[in-house]
């Protein structure tokens, strides 16, 4: 008989090693074209201004998804199967997925994201809420590699929980922030996931779709210029982390689609020419040059079904909203 959880029990696998970051950012810098990974976007001012973003009407992503898993209950309840495992990929706050509890009613939860210090506020209070549920937090870069560790296996396995199916969920259409070489690569990995718990598992994720230029430009270019902060406050945690000496206020935030890419691609443009330094090196650049902080690529429906086809999933099915906006995909791993 399997244990009833009080806590949520954590794993932290993800090291930061501080020499690779600093190595990876002057890399960056020095590149031909400079870029910075989005994943520095996320310090604590950071993540407290994308949450602002979400907020804003010209952001259509968030609350155009959670419309459709709201009006879809029913029909993701017949594709999930009874008494699945869900794990949460870069899970947060873990408000998305407990909003699906209702309905996917699984057998457990595993929330993953790169550091379990994220994910500890969120939990506790869940397991509270939920104290049939067993709850890991597991800490993985599942950027670079996603696979379940041993440890979680063991945890499954204590929970009663080593056979069930595999519910991989993946919402708010971060799926776009890789290329699609990059995409390929991680359902690959997810589908191996699902296969290797009972039958029925698969993957449940949220796309963003290609539409107007109208309504996707604004949604990374604000008015109000709370993507500028949030782009620009990358600067500022760089600073912090490699020793430049970024002067944020001579960046200007650039955001725009690339048809041929079929991706929104966010920079920082220096306002004038200069040059910023860091221990052991330094970047100069021209005045109007730019340094590439994301790509979030949108996707038709054919296209991204074709992508989980070639990533070894069964046939797709997807849900969208009244205005073809977004859509949710549920793909089997047969």
């Amino acid at each position: 008989m399997s244990p009833t959880p009080s806590t949520p029990e954590f794993v932290q696998l993800h090291q930061t090693d501080a020499h690779a970051l600093r190595a990876e950012l002057a890399a960056g810098l020095r590149a031909p074209a400079a870029h910075i990974a989005p994943k520095y976007f996320y310090d604590a001012l950071g993540s407290r201004l994308f949450d602002a973003i979400t907020e804003l009407s010209e952001y259509y992503p968030t609350r155009t998804e959670a419309a459709i898993f709201s009006a879809q209950g029913a029909a993701l309840a017949q594709r999930v199967p009874p008494g699945a495992v869900l794990i949460d990929l870069g899970a947060g706050s873990c408000a998305k997925a407990a909003g699906l509890f209702p309905v996917l009613q699984p057998a457990g939860y595993v929330a993953v994201d790169i550091s379990v210090d994220y994910l500890r506020g969120a939990l506790g209070p869940l397991q509270q809420r939920h104290p049939q549920r067993p709850m890991l937090g597991l800490g993985l870069d599942f950027s670079s590699a996603l696979a379940l560790p041993a440890q979680a296996a063991g945890w499954l396995a204590a929970h009663g929980l080593a056979t069930a199916p595999r519910c991989v969920f993946y919402p708010g259409s971060s799926i776009g922030n890789f290329t699609p070489a990059e995409a390929l690569a991680l359902l690959r990995q997810v589908r191996a996931v699902c296969a290797q718990g009972g039958p029925g598992g698969g993957l449940l994720i949220g796309v963003d779709r290609v539409k107007d230029l109208a309504v996707l430009e604004p949604a990374y270019d604000d008015p109000l210029g709370v993507t500028a902060a949030f782009n620009r406050n990358l600067l500022l945690h760089v600073n912090r982390l490699l020793g430049t000496d970024f002067a944020p206020a001579r960046w200007r935030h650039v955001a725009f689609f690339n048809t041929a890419e079929s991706r929104i691609e966010m920079h920082l443009q220096a306002e004038g020419a200069q040059a910023v330094r860091w221990p052991g090196g330094e970047r100069r650049f021209a005045d109007g040059e730019r340094l590439h902080t994301e790509n979030s690529y949108k996707w038709t429906p054919e296209a991204f079904e074709a992508l989980l086809h070639e990533a070894g999933f069964g046939p797709a099915t997807h849900w969208t909203d009244e205005r073809g906006w977004f859509s949710v995909f549920w793909a089997p791993a047969v």
